[in-house]
């Protein structure tokens, strides 16, 4: 299967800089995977192989460069200073080389931002790990890439067969790419002009398109049904144990599941793929938070998922092609079944009132004021306290490959993301599904949440009681008489 490079812009899109913009010491804005192989992996061949696929993967040698003039957004140019193995490095793992030991090295090097004056990767080779395994850490600062566009790149860096894993050519030996002339301030004038356009043309278009969507019949039922969630959408929010100034040291953690299962529960109890995984997550936090000592009862947790904007053309583009979908869900719901009812429902009015679009209208409405201005707004967001969080938790799930991937003839046997946490967001829930299972990356500032590990536990318990409820007894009685747990 021959592969293409992603669709490219020079150009960072105003979200794609807000990232940059946002980004502190204490708030490393990096997406993350902790990839596991069924082998170790041999360091020179695997920078090799990775080297001979650059050409597929440019900004994995471009720089985010400031504007001369700051009239307008950053730009991707090549570094000419560009060397591989400041990119690609080696670590050794502590003894014994364990789940724990990867884990605490994944936290560490999450916990750190990345060179600005280099290209916006870095993947490290661990070594030493039990069992004859190898593993890379691999992090891509959130301006190149978001969720979707990370597995792209996933998919380019790793091959479909073992044959075809490893590099089949020397990789030639590159100049130095010419730097492009810096653009005259005429030119940063009517790149800054053309950029607000675009935003105006596209809040209108998605004001338009909401507008039709909510006049349809499917709307106006979806308007009314959102008047019956009032009473909890407009119920102040409310801090958690998690919900506390980051400090930007951060632990990392993981779980799995047969994906099979989740197909099972779907058809057995109805709702999607996301609502699964959110009725788990939210039960396991209310498990959590009652773990703190506080009530549950009559409280809700504000969740926000990115939602992919790509479709057709856009499909394999790079950059930031997401918005929000936020949805307020229940704490107190004990019962499995009766928790993916309330998160089905909730989840489908949000998206019948076009909630996530709303969220992007408003992206682009502020995407139409001056690049400055829109800098000082993302910087000025961490230095303005506020009461209340806005939101408690984020919770992403990002499908990956079904079929397996290899790198020099290692095998990928799990892949565990990483979504950033920061500010008053203490714990973060990423998801990526791969060669028929679903895998859980939990990530929390170590300050605020050092027991994320309990968390994890709980997000067994609530996936396996799940399953239990979705078969009937006498599948249930077969299924405890013989089998493993499936999460582990």
């Amino acid at each position: 299967m021959d592969k293409k490079p992603p669709v490219l812009s020079r150009r960072l899109s105003g979200i794609d800089a807000a990232f940059l913009y946002l980004e502190r010491k204490e708030i490393p804005l990096n997406i993350a995977a902790v990839a596991l192989f069924d082998g170790p992996i041999p360091f020179r061949e695997f920078v090799a192989n990775i080297e001979s696929k650059l050409d597929l993967i440019p900004r994995y040698r471009q720089v985010a460069t400031p504007p001369p003039f700051g009239l307008g957004y950053p730009t991707w140019e090549y570094d000419p200073d560009f060397d591989i193995r400041r990119h690609i490095l080696r670590v050794k793992l502590k003894a014994p080389g364990g789940e724990a030991e990867l884990e605490a090295l994944a936290g560490r090097l999450l916990s750190q931002t990345l060179d600005r004056g280099k290209p916006l990767w870095e993947i490290h080779v661990v070594q030493g790990l039990q069992e004859g395994r190898g593993a890379l850490i691999v992090r891509i600062h959130h301006a190149l890439a978001d969720g979707v566009a990370g597995a792209a790149m996933l998919n380019i860096m790793l091959d479909p067969t073992p044959e075809n894993s490893h590099p089949i050519r020397k990789p030639r030996a590159r100049n130095p790419a010419a730097p492009r002339p810096e653009p005259t301030l005429t030119e940063q004038i009517s790149g800054a002009i053309q950029s607000a356009l675009e935003n105006a043309v596209a809040a209108e278009a998605g004001l338009l398109s909401m507008a039709d969507g909510l006049l349809s019949d499917q709307g106006k039922s979806a308007l009314q049904e959102l008047t019956t969630l009032l009473p909890e959408l407009l119920l102040p929010p409310e801090r958690f144990p998690f919900n506390k100034p980051c400090s930007g040291d951060r632990m990392f953690c993981w779980a799995e599941a047969d994906f099979q299962e989740v197909r099972e529960i779907r058809a057995a109890l109805g709702g999607k793929v996301n609502d699964v995984i959110l009725s788990v997550v939210v039960r396991a936090i209310a498990r959590y938070i009652r773990l703190h000592g506080e009530k549950t009862a009559g409280r809700f947790l504000r969740v926000v998922c990115p939602v992919n904007l790509r479709g057709g053309e856009n499909g394999e583009s790079l950059g930031n092609r997401i918005t929000f979908l936020p949805v307020v869900l229940p704490l107190d719901v004990r019962n499995p079944v009766k928790m993916l009812h309330a998160v089905a429902s909730r989840m489908e009015i949000m998206k019948s009132v076009h909630a996530a679009e709303l969220v992007a209208i408003a992206a682009s409405f502020l995407g139409t004021a001056p690049a400055p201005m829109q800098e000082l707004f993302w910087r000025g967001i961490p230095l303005v306290p506020l009461p209340l969080p806005l939101l408690n938790i984020i919770c992403t799930n990002v499908p990956g490959s079904a079929t397996p991937l290899y790198t020099v003839g290692r095998r990928l046997v799990a892949s565990y993301p990483h979504v950033p946490t920061g500010y008053e967001l203490g714990l973060g829930v990423a998801v990526q599904s791969y060669d028929g299972k679903l895998f859980f990356g939990l990530t929390a500032d170590a300050h605020v949440a050092p027991d994320v590990g309990r968390l994890r536990d709980y997000i067994r318990e609530c996936f396996q009681e799940l399953v239990k409820a979705s078969r009937p007894k006498k599948a249930r009685r077969a299924s405890a008489e013989q089998a493993e747990p499936a999460l582990v």
